[in-house]
């Protein structure tokens, strides 16, 4: 069974789950995931797991997005995009450049968003699009939300196209709703890119055509979502006790997680470094992923 991480552009018009679907069928494999849920009208990068790299989708979940959106100035939608139906509008005066920069920079650092009721988040069980497709609005509690970095890219007379860096569960929905607020306009999101997760990144994603034209290729190895941790190889018998659930001394590295490899340079698995006195360290595994699977 083939594992491993394909960077997939997300078409528009197509939900996350669709493209789980589609990459289930055509890779013949039932474990398939995917890391960071986007818009069925959004497009951009979404990394999707196959076969035992599922168990590295948690890896990726806690990593930073970039996006590209544009904003439309004047009307709101019970969605929050311009997919909903007009809940509200009103005549506006068009913002000058330096007060929508200034009210872009203002969103830099901790920032707190009320989730749409048009999310998949559960409240006592149920999914809020779900709630929110049979009429009804419930209370929901404000979540932290850190935007990294946000710019200007261009302005018009109906709207903005601006780049932005956030952590995981920011709705850039709500993001352009509240930059209308602060502008003192009415606004929806009209088009999203998602252009980076962690560091797969947009220029290096494939189409659905691309990947079904070249399968084996648009794979990349299940270590490629770790690059961020330390590695370390790992003798014959360490690999071997290691496979098998038991702990090794290494040296100490500084690091909480390793990424590990046998002699072969074939990845392992995550082990967890627990330091010990005199510079010795233990190393125990934490997720092991069987060569070849």
């Amino acid at each position: 069974m083939q594992s491993g991480i394909i960077n997939v552009l997300k078409p528009p018009g197509m939900t996350s789950h669709d493209v789980v679907s589609y990459i289930r069928r055509l890779y013949s494999i039932k474990r398939v995931g995917h890391a960071g849920t986007l818009d069925p009208a959004a497009a951009g990068v979404l990394p999707v797991f196959i076969g035992n790299a599922t168990r590295l989708v948690e890896y990726l979940a806690d990593a930073d997005k970039s996006y590209r959106a544009e904003l439309t100035f004047g009307f709101e939608t019970d969605t929050g995009d311009d997919t909903g139906k007009i809940s509200n509008s009103r005549p506006y005066i068009r913002p000058k450049p330096s007060e929508i920069e200034a009210a872009l920079a203002s969103f830099i650092g901790v920032n707190e968003q009320i989730p749409p009721m048009y999310s998949a988040i559960k409240i006592d069980g149920k999914k809020l699009y779900e709630l929110a497709r049979q009429g009804q609005v419930v209370e929901r509690k404000p979540r932290k939300i850190v935007i990294d970095a946000i710019s200007l890219i261009t302005e018009g007379e109906t709207g903005i196209v601006f780049d932005v860096t956030c952590s995981k569960g920011t709705y850039i929905r709500v993001l352009c709703s509240d930059i209308g607020y602060r502008l003192n306009c009415l606004a929806v999101m009209s088009f999203l890119v998602r252009t980076r997760v962690g560091h797969f990144h947009l220029e290096e994603s494939l189409t659905l055509e691309e990947i079904a034209a070249n399968k084996e290729q648009a794979v990349q190895n299940a270590d490629s979502v770790l690059t961020h941790l330390p590695a370390i190889v790992l003798s014959e018998l360490e690999s071997q006790a290691i496979k098998n659930g038991r702990s090794i001394c290494c040296s100490q590295s500084g690091s909480d997680l390793i990424k590990m490899y046998d002699l072969h340079n074939t990845f392992i698995g995550i082990g967890r470094e627990t330091c010990q006195m005199g510079g010795q360290a233990t190393l125990t595994p934490v997720k092991i992923l069987s060569p070849g699977l």
